[in-house]
């Protein structure tokens, strides 16, 4: 038994208001997710969607496949690039803060991950898409804590 999870992120503007969609499949079974950011970028949102998902899963005794369209997110971790990225102290490097929050899940689930095309028709993609871009648009749009607090730091806020 294997539980698929899909997952999106848009943001209007990079940086702007974005949003995270995804989808949880086990056993004929479906759960959608989905929530909206004041100010972001698309690949937080990205990872965001992926670590939300990972998040609201109840056990860690079945295997885990994640489908997604960002190079970002997939090659960081299939490559191995944010264990290195974790070694280094994550020196220079973005969305440190949810880099450290997927860290753990990744222990607990050790996902396997599968790049989708995005924009090709992919059912499940363009299903979280629709989620991410409706939540960007019209959801509830609550702060990006770690993404505005990183800006003021930085003297942009």
């Amino acid at each position: 038994m294997s539980i698929s999870i899909y997952t999106d992120g848009a943001a209007r503007g990079n940086p702007g208001p974005g949003g995270y969609g995804a989808i949880l499949r086990f056993q004929g079974k479906e759960k959608e997710l989905s929530q909206g950011y004041r100010l972001t970028t698309n690949n937080r949102m990205e990872l965001l969607a992926v670590i939300v998902a990972l998040e609201a899963l109840k056990t860690s005794k079945h295997k885990v496949t994640i489908y997604s369209d960002s190079k970002y997110v997939v090659d960081a971790i299939e490559k191995g690039w944010v264990f290195n990225w974790q070694k280094k102290g994550f020196k220079g490097k973005k969305n440190v803060d949810l880099w450290k929050r997927y860290l753990p899940l990744h222990q607990m689930h050790n996902p396997k991950y599968v790049w989708v095309k995005g924009h090709a028709g992919h059912p499940e993609n363009e299903r979280c898409d629709e989620l991410a871009v409706n939540a960007a648009d019209h959801g509830n749009l609550i702060p990006d804590e770690g993404y505005e607090e990183s800006q003021k730091e930085s003297g942009l806020f």
